[in-house]
């Protein structure tokens, strides 16, 4: 029981910190627990969904509030990456957000969205949508 509840928290702490601008790798602790076969699918997909849309939500709270550091040193999104994702975000509006998942680009639309003071609850619905797609996918793959 220890060790369940110690796996899904480093479940959820991986997909939190993948969806921030931070390395890290979520899709393999996934996959590594769903191939255990000792969790539901349902529940490794809710827990790294959940942890992946509140990641993204504090980028969303960056890009919304602390904007103006950006030219700081300890700035975690690099200028490129921010301007790609701005420009998408104006070509293709909040639809972006559906693709919040992608690497490289999908954190700086996060942030972006912030920057842009997207509705949050629109930019939970859409974020969620595409990440929970994402971790479905993997897990039908395995």
């Amino acid at each position: 029981m220890f060790n369940s509840i110690i796996d899904l928290l480093i479940l959820f702490s991986s997909a939190f910190l993948a969806a921030t601008i931070l390395p890290a790798q979520s899709e393999a602790v996934l996959a590594s627990l769903h191939l255990t076969g000792e969790y539901s699918p349902i529940l490794l997909v809710l827990i790294a969904t959940l942890g992946n849309v509140l990641g993204s939500i504090l980028n969303w709270l960056m890009g919304r509030y602390i904007l103006f550091f950006q030219d700081k040193k300890w700035f975690p999104v690099k200028k490129e990456s921010l301007s790609k994702a701005e420009k998408l975000y104006k070509k293709f509006g909040i639809w972006t957000l559906l693709f919040a998942w992608v690497p490289i680009i999908g954190d700086p639309m996060t942030v972006v969205a912030g920057v842009f003071r997207t509705n949050i609850l629109i930019f939970i619905m859409l974020v969620t949508i595409g990440k929970m797609g994402r971790y479905i996918a993997i897990v039908a793959l395995l």
